[in-house]
C-alpha cells in the first residue's frame, strides 16, 4: 500500500496534518458543496489514521501476546475517543457555533504530530514496487458505483440509473481483482485472502460495521428528536456502548488464549445482536434502562469481536504486509459503514415518509423528522403535536425494524465466523524481529 514506499510514520503524520489542516475548511465551509468536498477530503485524510497505526503496532511489537495487548490498548483508546467525540460535540454545538466540531481536531492533531515525531520510528517495506494509479481508479469507481447503487435500490427501488451504477461498479471491482492477481507488486495481494483467518476475519469485521453502523447513526436522532434530549445529553447516554468496548477490548487477546479466537469473536457478534434485537421493542418513550443496557452489550460485544480481528489480521500476514492487511480492515469498515447506513437508513426512512400527517403538514415533514420538528415550530399547537406525534412513532417503527435486521446481519456474522474462524489460534511464542 501506499505507505509500504513513503513510510509508515511519515503517512501517519502527514495524514494527521492534513485532517487538522481539512478540518478548518470543513469549520468554515459557506455552501453545502464545499461542505461534501471538504468532507470527503477529510475522509481521505483520515483512512490513513488507522492503517498507519496497525502497521506501526505490527512492526513495533514481535511478542505476540506483547502485541495483543497493544491492539487492545489501541482499540480501547478508539473506543474512548467514540465516547468523547459526541459528549465534546454535544458540549461545543451547545455552547458555541457548528464549527467548533471541527476545529476541535486541531489540538488533538499537533498533539499526535508532536509526539509521533519524537516517539515514532519508521518502518517501510524494503521493495514495495510501483504505484499503480489504474488500481486506485478500478478501486474507486467499483465501490463507490456498488454503495451507490445499494442506497438507490434501498430507497427507490431498481431503475436503470442503479442497474448501470451497479453493473459498473460491479465490472470495476472485477478488473480490480483480476489486475491485482497478474500484476507482480500489486496495490492489494490477493493472497492475503488464501488464509481463511484473515478472511473470516475481514467478513466479520464488515457484516458488524454493517448491521451497527446504520442503527447507531439515527440514535442519535431518536434520543434528541424523539426523546427530547440535547446533544450533551444525548452523548452521554451513548457512553455505556464505549465503557463496554474499552473494558473489553482490554482483555479480549486473553480471552481469545483461554478460550477460542472462534468463541470469542462468535460470541461477542451474538451478543451486539442480541442487544440489536432488544432494541426492537424502543418506543417512543422507552426508559433509559433498556437503552443503556442494549449500548453496554453492544460495547462489549465489539470490544471483544473488533479486538480479535485486529489480532488475527495482523497475525495473518509478514510485518512486511502489515500496512496492506490494517489498509484491508479500515477498507472493510468503512465499507460496511457505508453500506449499514444506505441498508439500514433506507429502511427507516422508507418507513418514516409513510406516516399519515394532519391536514396542512409541510411537504419537509416527509423528508425526514428534522424536517418535521423544524416545519411543526411555525404550526400552531393544534396540528404541531398531532404532526410530531405521527412523524416521530413512524420514526421509531422504521428504527425498530431497522434494529430487527441489524440483528439478522450480526447473526449471520456470528455464524460465518463460527465457522470460518474454526482453528485459528493467536500466537504464544515471540517472533524474531
Amino acid at each position: 500500500m501506499s505507505w509500504t514506499r513513503v513510510g509508515r510514520k511519515r503517512i501517519l503524520l502527514v495524514g494527521a496534518t492534513a485532517f487538522g489542516a481539512i478540518s478548518v475548511l470543513n469549520a468554515y465551509a459557506t455552501t453545502p458543496e464545499l461542505m461534501i468536498v471538504a468532507r470527503a477530503l477529510l475522509g481521505a485524510a483520515g483512512a490513513t489514521l488507522m492503517p498507519a497505526t496497525l502497521a506501526l503496532i505490527r512492526n513495533l511489537f514481535h511478542d505476540p501476546r506483547e502485541r495483543s495487548l497493544a491492539i487492545g490498548v489501541w482499540g480501547a483508546t478508539a473506543s474512548a475517543g467514540t465516547a468523547v467525540g459526541p459528549i465534546v460535540g454535544g458540549f461545543l454545538l451547545e455552547h458555541f457555533w457548528w464549527g467548533s466540531v471541527f476545529l476541535i481536531n486541531l489540538p488533538v492533531m499537533a498533539v499526535l504530530v508532536l509526539v509521533g515525531i519524537k516517539l515514532l520510528p519508521e518502518s517501510r517495506t524494503p521493495d514495495p514496487g510501483p504505484w499503480d494509479m489504474t488500481s486506485v481508479l478500478l478501486s474507486l469507481v467499483g465501490t463507490a458505483g456498488v454503495v451507490y447503487a445499494v442506497k438507490e435500490a434501498a430507497a427507490h427501488g431498481f431503475g436503470w440509473a442503479t442497474a448501470a451504477a451497479g453493473l459498473l461498479g460491479a465490472a470495476a471491482l472485477y478488473g480490480f481483482v483480476n489486475r491485482q492477481l497478474t500484476l507482480p507488486a500489486p496495490l492489494l495481494d490477493m493472497r492475503l485472502f488464501r488464509n481463511r483467518g484473515f478472511s473470516g476475519a475481514i467478513l466479520a469485521d464488515l457484516l458488524t460495521i454493517l448491521g451497527v453502523s446504520g442503527l447507531v447513526f439515527f440514535l442519535s436522532q431518536y434520543l434528541q428528536l424523539v426523546q427530547g434530549r440535547g446533544p450533551f445529553e444525548a452523548g452521554l447516554a451513548e457512553l455505556p456502548a464505549a465503557v463496554g468496548a474499552v473494558a473489553a477490548g482490554l482483555v479480549a487477546g486473553r480471552a481469545a488464549r483461554r478460550f477460542s479466537v472462534r468463541a470469542v469473536v462468535s460470541g461477542g457478534l451474538a451478543a451486539v445482536g442480541l442487544a440489536l434485537a432488544a432494541l426492537t421493542v424502543l418506543g417512543q418513550s422507552t426508559g433509559y434502562p433498556l437503552l443503556g443496557a442494549s449500548l453496554l452489550v453492544v460495547g462489549v460485544g465489539a470490544g471483544f469481536s473488533f479486538t480479535v480481528t485486529a489480532d488475527v489480521v495482523l497475525s495473518s500476514v509478514p510485518k512486511e504486509q502489515a500496512g496492506a492487511a490494517s489498509a484491508v480492515s479500515e477498507t472493510a469498515y468503512e465499507l460496511g459503514a457505508a453500506l449499514g447506513i444506505a441498508v439500514l437508513g433506507s429502511i427507516v426512512t422508507g418507513v418514516y415518509r409513510r406516516f399519515t400527517g394532519p391536514a396542512g403538514t409541510p411537504a419537509e415533514a416527509r423528508e425526514s423528522l428534522g424536517g418535521a420538528v423544524e416545519g411543526a415550530a411555525s404550526l400552531p399547537a393544534h396540528t404541531a403535536e398531532p404532526l410530531l406525534d405521527a412523524a416521530r412513532q413512524s420514526f421509531v417503527d422504521g428504527l425498530t425494524l431497522a434494529a430487527g435486521t441489524g440483528a439478522a446481519v450480526l447473526g449471520s456474522a456470528a455464524a460465518a465466523a463460527w465457522f470460518l474462524l474454526r482453528g485459528q489460534r493467536l500466537e504464544d511464542g515471540a517472533e524474531h524481529p
